[in-house]
C-alpha cells in the first residue's frame, strides 16, 4: 500500500497514521523524494482503505500488491517523464536516442562524437570513464580527468551525458560532471550503489542484471526510489544464455512487460543486447515497436579502431541512418497506437 502524504501534513498527524497502521498489523515506511513524500505500509490483513484515506494530512492512498511498490503502475496514472533540462526529457511520449563511444578515449575523439552528435540532432551522448573490463589487462577507462573534459565540451555544444558509476565512493566526484548516473549490468544489484544514487537528485539509467529477471529489475529500481529519487529509466540489454551465436538474448518481451508493470521510462540497448555490429540496427527498430521510449548505443567515427566493443558499435555514417529510420519507427508507433 502507498500512502501519499499532504507536503503540509505536521508531526502530530504522521504518528495518527502510524498509530493507525500499527492497529491493523501494518508497517509503515516513510519515503522523500525530489517530487513527493509518502508512506509505504507493508502487511497482510485485509481492510477498508477508506480508513486510513480520510485521515488528515493523507493525499491519496493505493492498493499495491507487488513487492516492488514506488515503481509500479498500480498507483500512478501517468507514466513518469525525466525532466534534463533545455528541452531534453525522457518517457512518455519523449523518444530519446542516447549515442556515442563504449569508452572516452582521448579529447580528439570526443570533439568528434559531439561533432557527429549535434549534427544528427542527437542530445545525449552516452560514454564511458570508468570501465568495468572481464579482463584486468584492459583499457579501463580515462578515470575523472576523462569525464571533467568530456562534461566540459559536452556542455559548451549543448549536449548531456550519461555515463557509468561503479561504486558508491565515486559519486559525489562525479555528481556535478554528470546529467544521467548508469548502472550497469554488474551493479544492477549492488544494493549499497542502489541506496546512495536514491540520495542523488540525478537521473539514473538503471540495466538489467547479465542474468536478471523482470522482477529483480524493478526491485532494484525500488531501493532507488524507496531512498529518495525518483529519476529512474529502466534499461533492457540482453541477459545471458546457452547461446553462444551472439552477445546476450535481447529480451523484447521484457520491453513490453516492464511498460506493463512499471510507470518508468524503459531503454532499449541493442549494442550490447546482439553484440553484433550488422545487426544493431533491426535490434533496435523492434524494440522501439516493442515499445521502448528510448535507444542507448554504441558510435565510434572508426569502430575497428576501438578501444573496447568494436564489434557491436555502429560508424558514424551508419548510425545517421539508423538514427533516421529509428525516429520514423517511433512515429509509425504513434500512428498505429492511434488505430
Amino acid at each position: 500500500m502507498i500512502i501519499q502524504l499532504d507536503k503540509d501534513i505536521t508531526a502530530t498527524q504522521k504518528e495518527k497514521l502510524r498509530e493507525q497502521l500499527s492497529g491493523i498489523d501494518y508497517e509503515g515506511n516513510e519515503v522523500k523524494t525530489q517530487f513527493g513524500e509518502y508512506l509505504v505500509a507493508v502487511g497482510k490483513k485485509d481492510f477498508d482503505i477508506r480508513s486510513i484515506g480520510m485521515m488528515a494530512g493523507i493525499r491519496d492512498i493505493h492498493r499495491v500488491s507487488d513487492p516492488y511498490k514506488l515503481v509500479s503502475k498500480k498507483w500512478k496514472i501517468n507514466d513518469t517523464v525525466i525532466d534534463l533540462g533545455d528541452g531534453v526529457k525522457i518517457g512518455a511520449g519523449h523518444f530519446s536516442i542516447m549515442a556515442g563511444p563504449c569508452s572516452i578515449e582521448s579529447e580528439k575523439q570526443i570533439e568528434s562524437t559531439i561533432s557527429h552528435l549535434v549534427e544528427n540532432g542527437i542530445s545525449i551522448m552516452r560514454g564511458g570513464v570508468y570501465k568495468p573490463r572481464s579482463s584486468p589487462y584492459s583499457f579501463r577507462g580515462l578515470g575523472m580527468d576523462g569525464l571533467k573534459m568530456w562534461y566540459a565540451k559536452a556542455k559548451e555544444a549543448g549536449l548531456k551525458i550519461i555515463t557509468e558509476v561503479m561504486m558508491v565512493e565515486q559519486i559525489t566526484d562525479m555528481v556535478d560532471y554528470v546529467d544521467i548516473f548508469q548502472v550497469g549490468a554488474r551493479n544492477s544489484q549492488n544494493f549499497n550503489l542502489l541506496d546512495a544514487l536514491g540520495e542523488v537528485d540525478k537521473p539514473v539509467l538503471l540495466k538489467r542484471g547479465i542474468s536478471g529477471t523482470i522482477n529483480e529489475l524493478l526491485q532494484a529500481a525500488e531501493y532507488i526510489f524507496s531512498n529518495g529519487n525518483e529519476k529512474i529509466m529502466l534499461c533492457e540489454r540482453g541477459i545471458r544464455s546457452y547461446e553462444n551465436a551472439y552477445r546476450n538474448c535481447f529480451d523484447i518481451n521484457a520491453i513490453a512487460m516492464l511498460k506493463e508493470k512499471s510507470h518508468l521510462p524503459v531503454i532499449a540497448d541493442p549494442s550490447h543486447g546482439i553484440g553484433v555490429r550488422a545487426f544493431v540496427e533491426p535490434v533496435a527498430l523492434a524494440s522501439i515497436m516493442g515499445g521502448a521510449d528510448g535507444v542507448i548505443m554504441e558510435v565510434h567515427q572508426t569502430p575497428e579502431k576501438a578501444f573496447s566493443d568494436g564489434q557491436q558499435t555502429l560508424s558514424y555514417k551508419e548510425a545517421a541512418n539508423t538514427y533516421l529510420k529509428m525516429k520514423k519507427t517511433f512515429d509509425l508507433r504513434k500512428e498505429f497506437g492511434k488505430m
